[in-house]
């Protein structure tokens, strides 16, 4: 193929991952970002192969459909509540294909057109080390994160006395050992690159607790879009570099928004070790007694209000609860309830999680809330109903300096006259941080599987 040909194509490519983005940003709109993504990927597939001059087309199709039908496989089986953990594996598979590529290009630079074994380009060795360090970091660091949100490990931050003098110290030794590959392309240097490159990648993620996972999932994504963009310049790919830059921007961003939402500080979450180190398990609330309710006792509250704010969370992902959630608010409605839906940036351990699921059941858009619209109204609301959202409500994020959540904005639920919890149990959130909302006067436990709650309130509502 000629050159410009394909320069015309990796441009219509570029065109379309902008508008697969673009279409992401809203439910309404996502499916069509979805086609343009696998558009511009198509095309940037043929795109490569085409100008690729001696290539095993069997290999590499081989490698497509493999690769093609495990994905597929993946996609019809992952529940949206796997979501979190299943993008942190992805991440690392891309952090992993950066240093495998670092790896290939440096013991065999004639076949990247940067050289020769022993006389690589000043420009790409640079380039091949800055993608290594970030590869490298995003692999191990996406690993840890998996294994922490499928539980595997524990949730809580693991810190240790000069843990920050230590990332600093390997920082420090990284650039040390980039210089020394640069000047001498020893090999020796290259493969101690990505030994702390590994080493950094579990330190940086091990002290963040699980309270701060979304973001760290956010922050790895932009690691891993930076990766593959260092990787495109060592490949002279210049898809690679653009599909790569909008990848780790728009994850920057994402990042920033989150911390914004979560009160956190975005340069913190750049160098890793933010969130738990300095905060201990918070207040003891001791024994303490809750109201607990029925789902008739719920349906009788929630037909006599003039207005629900229903606040969903992680337990209403784990039950699949919104088809029947959206049943019981159509039924609300249609007794003359106003009813709106409460969205925290990051319910469900990652943004737009709750969305994509009050989608899936035709929730009308317009109904739907972020925390700094909806917050306000809390205070004239008869009834919060939440549905197994736990740390996201927790009213010691604002008072507690002791807790872990501290400083994390929160729905103010507990200004609502009323407060319905949905919970499986009195146990705390992801977080291990209990809830004084729960022991509150105004607030009615109902301890149940939430969509089993929801289709007995609907039950309740219709025989009223």
């Amino acid at each position: 193929m000629d050159q410009n040909l394909a320069t015309l194509f990796y441009l219509v490519a570029s065109v379309c991952f902008i508008l697969a983005l673009r279409g992401l940003s809203h439910p309404e709109t996502s499916r069509a970002g979805n086609r343009y993504g696998i558009a511009g990927m198509v095309i940037a597939i043929l795109t490569t192969l085409a100008l690729l001059p001696e290539v095993n087309i069997l290999l590499i199709g081989a490698g497509i459909v493999l690769g093609g039908a495990i994905g597929t496989f993946i996609a019809l089986r992952i529940q949206m509540t796997a979501l979190p953990q299943l993008v942190a594996a992805f991440h690392s598979l891309v952090g992993l294909a950066a240093v495998f590529v670092a790896a290939a290009a440096f013991y065999n630079p004639a076949a990247y057109g940067i050289g020769v074994p022993g006389d690589i380009k000043l420009a790409s060795l640079i380039e091949m080390s800055i993608g290594t360090v970030v590869g490298a970091i995003t692999f191990t660091g996406s690993v840890v994160a998996f294994a922490k949100l499928q539980a595997l490990v524990s949730g809580r931050p693991v810190v240790f006395t000069g843990q920050h003098w230590l990332n600093l110290g390997l920082g420090l030794i990284t650039v040390a050992l980039v210089a020394w590959l640069t000047t001498s392309e020893s090999a020796v240097a290259f493969w101690l690159i990505v030994a702390i490159s590994l080493a950094l990648g579990v330190l940086i993620i091990i002290p963040i607790g699980g309270a701060d996972m979304p973001v760290v999932i956010s922050m790895l994504n932009s690691y891993s879009g930076w990766a593959a963009c260092g990787i495109g310049f060592t490949l002279h790919n210049n898809l690679l570099i653009i599909a790569g830059a909008l990848v780790g921007s728009s994850g920057a961003i994402l990042s920033y928004i989150m911390c914004k939402g979560m009160n956190r500080s975005f340069f913190s979450v750049i160098l890793g070790g933010f969130g738990g180190e300095g905060a201990g398990p918070g207040a003891d609330m001791g024994e303490r007694t809750y109201h607990q309710g029925s789902a008739e006792d719920a349906a009788f509250i929630m037909s006599n209000a003039n207005k629900v704010i229903i606040v969903p969370g992680y337990g209403m992902a784990v039950a699949q609860a919104q088809h029947a959630l959206r049943e019981m608010a159509d039924l609300l409605k249609e007794k003359g309830v106003e009813v709106k839906y409460a969205i925290h940036p990051v319910a469900g351990r990652m943004p737009g999680h709750m969305n994509v699921l009050l989608a899936e059941a035709n929730v009308p858009y317009d109904e739907v809330f972020e925390m700094d619209e909806i917050n306000p109204e809390f205070a004239e609301a008869d009834v919060a109903f939440v549905i197994g959202a736990n740390d996201v409500t927790n009213p010691a994020a604002k008072t507690d300096k002791s807790s872990p959540i501290y400083g994390m904005p929160v729905l103010d639920v507990e200004k609502a006259r009323q407060v319905l919890v949905v919970k499986r149990s009195m146990a705390t959130g992801y977080a291990g941080v209990d809830n004084p909302l729960f022991y509150m006067d105004h607030t009615m436990m109902l301890l149940s599987d939430a969509k089993k709650m929801c289709e007995n309130i609907v039950r309740a509502l219709k025989e009223s």
